[in-house]
Order: C-alpha cells, then sequence, then structure tokens
C-alpha cells in the first residue's frame, strides 16, 4: 500500500495521495470519527458547509418519542427557545450525560429546522451503559450539554447515489435521502435490519419516494447480499454506508471489488469500533495502583481500562475524538489513531481505543 503521510488514510483505489476529504476532515481540531470517508470526484454540494462548533452548549429535551421497538427520539432545543446553529446532512452531536458519560448521535431531523434538533437512539444493554442512560433516565425537561454540530461524513450531493444503511444506522443517511431527492438526484435507498418493529424511520423513507425505497427485513427476506446490491448500481455510483461491522465490510470489500467505473465513492460511517485484524497482546501497568492489566489480541487497551474502572471516558472507539487519551509514562506505543500530533505523541499522549503497544510489550499508564 503507498504511503500518504502521517495517520492519513490512502486514497481508495491506491493512487499515491491522501484521501481528499480527511484532509479537510483533519484540519477540524476537533474531528470525531465513528467516520472513515473514503471519496473520489467532485461534489455538487449545494450549500457552504457551517463551521463546525466547539463550544459546549446546554440543550433541553422538548420531547421525547416511542419510534420502534427499542428505539426512542430527543427533540432538543435551546433552553431560551433562540435558534440552534445550522448543520448539513451527517451531522452529529456530542451529548455529555448526567453520568459523565459522552456519546455521539447523528441528527436525524430537518436541517432547516433551527428550532431544535432531533436525534435518535437504540437501546444496547449489552454496550457501555450510555442509551440505556438515556432511556431510564431522560425526560421531557432534561438538560443535557452538547458539543457540535459537527460533520464527520459529509453529503456530497454526487448526481448517482447508492445509500445502504442498518437498523439505527439509517439516522444519518435519513436527512441525506431527503436532501438526494430535493435536489432531483438520482438515489436508491437498501434499509436493512433485522424486522420492521425494530427499524426506526421506515414510514419517514418510504414517504420520500416509496419507488427509490427497499426496505429488507431479514424475517421477511433474509439478510442483504452487500455484492448483489453494489452489482445493481449504476456505473459512476456514489455509496453512503451506515450500520453494523459486518455489513460496513461486506459493502467495502463489494465496493472495492467493483471498481472506480462502477463506484465513484465510497463513504461510511461506524457507530461500533472497527474489529481488530491484527492485535498483539501486550500489558498495561497502572503506576499509582502498580495494577497490571493484561490485553489479549482481539480486545483494545480501552476495553481491558474500563472492565478495570467503568467511568473510563471514552466516545467514538476509532481514534479520532480524543475522549479517551491516556498519558504513557514508559513503553513504546503502536498509534494507531488519527487525531494526535507528533508532539503530543513525543509528550507520552495515547488513544486508547485504537493504540497498542508491540507484541509483548508493557505500557506504564499515568493512573
Amino acid at each position: 500500500m503507498t504511503a500518504v503521510g502521517p495517520d492519513l488514510p490512502p486514497d481508495l483505489y491506491g493512487r499515491p495521495r491522501s484521501d481528499r476529504v480527511f484532509r479537510g476532515m483533519t484540519a477540524f481540531a476537533a474531528t470525531y470519527k465513528r467516520v472513515f470517508d473514503r471519496t473520489i470526484g467532485p461534489s455538487r454540494r449545494p450549500s457552504a458547509a457551517p463551521r463546525a462548533v466547539t463550544a459546549t452548549r446546554e440543550l433541553v429535551v422538548a420531547s421525547r418519542t416511542a419510534v420502534c421497538d427499542e428505539v426512542i427520539s430527543l427533540r432538543l432545543t435551546a433552553p431560551d427557545g433562540s435558534s440552534v446553529p445550522r448543520w448539513l446532512p451527517g451531522a452529529h452531536l456530542r451529548i455529555e450525560l448526567p453520568s459523565g458519560r459522552a456519546r455521539h448521535y447523528s441528527l436525524c431531523g430537518d436541517p432547516a429546522d433551527a428550532g431544535g434538533y432531533t436525534i435518535a437512539v437504540r437501546r444496547i444493554d449489552a454496550g457501555g451503559g450510555g442509551s440505556a442512560e438515556i432511556h431510564d433516565t431522560v425526560r421531557p425537561g432534561t438538560r443535557l450539554r452538547a458539543v457540535g454540530p459537527r460533520n464527520g461524513f459529509p453529503f456530497g450531493a454526487e448526481p448517482v447515489v447508492l445509500f445502504i444503511a442498518g437498523g439505527i444506522g439509517i439516522t444519518p443517511l435519513l436527512p441525506m435521502v431527503r436532501e438526494a431527492a430535493a435536489l432531483g438526484l438520482d438515489w436508491r435507498l437498501v434499509y436493512a435490519g433485522r424486522s420492521r418493529s425494530c427499524m426506526p424511520f421506515v414510514s419517514a423513507v418510504t414517504a420520500v419516494d416509496p419507488a427509490r425505497a427497499e426496505v429488507l427485513a431479514d424475517d421477511e427476506a433474509g439478510g442483504p447480499d452487500c455484492a448483489s446490491l453494489i452489482s445493481r448500481a449504476a456505473p459512476g455510483t456514489a455509496v453512503y454506508c451506515c450500520g453494523p461491522p459486518a455489513m460496513l465490510d461486506g459493502v467495502r470489500r463489494a465496493a472495492l471489488a467493483a471498481g472506480r467505473d462502477r463506484v465513484r465513492a465510497f463513504r461510511f460511517e461506524r457507530f461500533t469500533a472497527p474489529p481488530i485484524t491484527d492485535g498483539r497482546p501486550f500489558s498495561l501497568e497502572l503506576r499509582r495502583s502498580g495494577t497490571v492489566l493484561d490485553v489479549p489480541p482481539d480486545r483494545s487497551a480501552l476495553d481491558v481500562l474500563r472492565d478495570h474502572d467503568p467511568m473510563i471516558p471514552y466516545s467514538c472507539r476509532q481514534g479520532f475524538c480524543g475522549l479517551c487519551q491516556q498519558r504513557v509514562l514508559a513503553g513504546r506505543v503502536d498509534h494507531r489513531d488519527l487525531r494526535l500530533t507528533d508532539a503530543e505523541r513525543q509528550a507520552g499522549d495515547m488513544l486508547v481505543c485504537v493504540s497498542r503497544a508491540p507484541e509483548g510489550e508493557r505500557l506504564v499508564l499515568d493512573r
């Protein structure tokens, strides 16, 4: 694979340059990446993107709605009723919960609505506790601190677009679908999930254009065939995908196999950590207590730290947001993030969600 400079992923089709969209995204000081964006070709963005909002603001829950099994939506507004900063499809908020947890949620409402934001949250009891906290404790009138909107998954408004969503992955794609329809683009949506009863916003996506939106429920037609979906795409299609890791990996492999003539751009966003494919075992030592924690090859340092202390802060689990940053006092770090500067790395900083140590070595953390 051709080297393209520190920390930036290479061009999807192997050209000797870094990816265009990532070059722009890393210019933002606090890019949050649940996101990997691979872009080829020009954009038809109809308006200039708003600046990323870096200040923390307070929002109040104006309403809470049950969308489907396991999913609720929250309407968030300014406490004084003022307008909220504008956003474009693909944007998200970082929500700080009363417990101190921080989570990212895609905006799935109308970008033209200056009165507030809409997010949707699927309850995952086996997750890190953030979704359960929202479902159990957040009600109309609850005040939450938020950062954003920020956009690491921008919609390029290409002439021919295929959207592929899996479950709660519909949330960032729904505003894109609406914009594609409004711009008169040649678009198609494939929306897959376990069952219609737990797939949010099915009626909303089909209402845009039922002839262009295909709903695939596993209990009706089985899981989607990613290779088949891509093979049906018209030449020059831009593919936008958001869903579980297996779907993302399947669509990505199919897009690569199809080649640039068929898939001109492939952009995707992860809601969960990418799988560890080349991990090696190492250990962590917590300096203040002397505790030693073993990190197996298939788990991250963050996972092991959270087993020891569940309140370790984190959010994106992909090496972008920086919330899991730890100071390393001794040991060699295999840096795999897309955020830290060379100076920060030399000072001993490490993002424990993705970065590791060489096999068998030990990192001493300032904890």
